[in-house]
C-alpha cells in the first residue's frame, strides 16, 4: 500500500517544505494552501492555476481528505441542522450547524465514537473507533459552509469524542482554522469542551490559546459525578479546578462549566448550593443543560421549574449562569443519537441481506 501524504493536515510551513522537495517555486505553496482553505476544494483538478502535470505529481503523493454527506436534517423548530458524514473508510461522524442572531456555529466531532463512558451521552454508547484527523475535522466546517453556503463564525467542539484524548490533532486542527491564510477564524471564537483530562488541561494552559475551555462537571461532588460519568474515578473535581485555575491564570479566558441537569440526581437545590459554593470566587459560568434522554439509559431530564430554581439559587450566590436554549429537538440532536441510528439501521439492513 503506497502511502500519500494528508495535505490538508498540513501546516503552511509544512506545504512549505513538501513543494520544495519537489524543487518547484515558494509560491506554489501559497497558492495550494489557498485552494485548500479558502476556496476548500476537495480535489488536485480544481486548482485550476496549478500546470496539469503539477496536478498529476499531487495527486499521485498526496490525498485531500473530503467528508461525503450521507444525511442532513433540519429542525423545524429553529433552523438547525444536523449533518451525518461519511469518511473515507467507511466510518460515520456528525456536525451540527446552530444559526444565531450573531453568527452560524458548528458543533463538530473530534473522534469516531468515544470512549469517556459518561451515561448521558449517546457517543460512547458503541466506544471509540478512531481519533479524527485535522483535516477531517476541519472538513466538517468546510463542508457545511459549502452545503448551506453560510459562512461559519464559530466552532464548538462538543461533538462525538474527547478532543483532549485527540490532543495532537485537535491542536492542529486549531492552527489551521485560525490560519490567516485559511479560514482565519478568531481563536476567542472556538470553544473546547472537556469531560476533565488533568494532564492535557495543564498542556493546554501552557500554550496559552485565546480558545474558551468548557469543563463537563455535571456534579459538584465527586460521589455524584463518578455515577454519572467513569472519568470522575480518575480525576477529581479539585484536581479538575486546579487545572482551570491554572488554565485561567496562564490564558486570562473565563472557563465555562457545563452542568446536564438530571431529574432526581443533581438538580436540587442542595446541589445548586454546593456548585455555587464550589465555584465562589471563580471568573467562570455555569451552562446548565436540561439532559437529553437516550433510549440505552433511564435518566430523565429535570423539568423546567427545576432548572429555574437551580439558577436563581447560582445566580443570588454570585454565580453567572445561562440555561441553554434547546436546538434541534426534534431531529435527533443529542450528541450521538444521528449516528448511532443510522448504524442501527445499516446493521439491521445488513443481516437482512444475508
Amino acid at each position: 500500500m503506497i502511502y500519500k501524504t494528508d495535505i490538508k493536515s498540513l501546516l503552511f510551513s509544512e506545504v512549505e517544505q513538501l513543494i520544495r522537495e519537489m524543487g518547484l517555486p515558494a509560491f506554489r505553496a501559497k497558492q495550494i494552501f489557498s485552494w485548500l482553505h479558502e476556496k476548500q476544494v476537495t480535489s488536485f483538478d480544481e486548482m485550476t492555476n496549478l500546470s496539469k502535470d503539477f496536478r498529476e505529481k499531487l495527486n499521485d503523493s498526496c490525498t485531500i481528505a473530503a467528508l461525503t454527506p450521507v444525511e442532513i436534517l433540519t429542525s423545524k423548530l429553529d433552523g438547525t441542522q444536523k449533518y451525518l458524514f461519511r469518511l473515507a473508510d467507511g466510518n460515520v461522524i456528525e456536525s451540527v450547524l446552530m444559526k444565531y442572531h450573531h453568527g452560524n456555529t458548528v458543533c463538530i466531532s473530534t473522534q469516531v465514537g468515544c470512549r469517556m463512558g459518561c451515561k448521558f451521552c449517546a457517543s460512547t454508547l458503541d466506544g471509540m473507533e478512531r481519533n479524527l484527523t485535522a483535516s477531517e475535522m476541519l472538513e466538517e466546517v468546510y463542508r457545511i459552509q459549502h452545503i448551506s453556503h453560510e459562512r461559519v463564525s464559530n466552532v464548538v467542539l462538543m461533538g462525538s469524542g474527547e478532543p483532549l484524548d485527540n490532543y495532537e490533532n485537535v491542536m492542529r486542527f486549531l492552527d489551521l482554522i485560525t490560519e490567516e491564510r485559511g479560514q482565519n477564524l478568531s481563536a476567542r471564537n472556538i470553544t473546547l469542551s472537556t469531560c476533565g483530562l488533568v494532564p492535557e488541561i495543564c498542556r493546554l494552559a501552557q500554550e496559552r490559546r485565546q480558545i474558551t475551555l468548557a469543563i463537563s462537571l455535571h456534579a459538584a461532588d465527586d460521589k455524584t459525578r463518578q455515577e454519572l460519568m467513569p472519568i470522575a474515578r480518575k480525576y477529581s473535581i479539585q484536581e479538575i479546578l486546579q487545572a482551570c485555575d491554572d488554565y485561567f491564570e496562564k490564558t486570562g479566558r473565563r472557563i465555562s462549566f457545563e452542568y446536564s441537569l438530571v431529574a432526581g440526581v443533581n438538580d436540587n437545590r442542595e446541589e445548586a448550593e454546593k456548585l455555587a459554593e464550589l465555584l465562589r470566587g471563580r471568573n467562570c459560568h455555569v451552562n446548565l443543560i436540561p439532559v437529553n434522554p437516550i433510549k440505552e439509559r433511564d435518566l430523565k431530564r429535570s423539568d423546567r421549574k427545576s432548572v429555574e430554581t437551580f439558577r436563581e439559587v447560582l445566580e443570588q450566590r454570585g454565580v453567572n449562569a445561562t440555561i441553554r436554549r434547546e436546538m434541534g429537538s426534534d431531529i435527533n440532536g443529542a450528541c450521538g443519537q444521528l449516528r448511532k441510528s443510522y448504524k442501527e439501521s445499516t446493521d439491521t439492513k445488513e443481516e437482512g441481506e444475508e
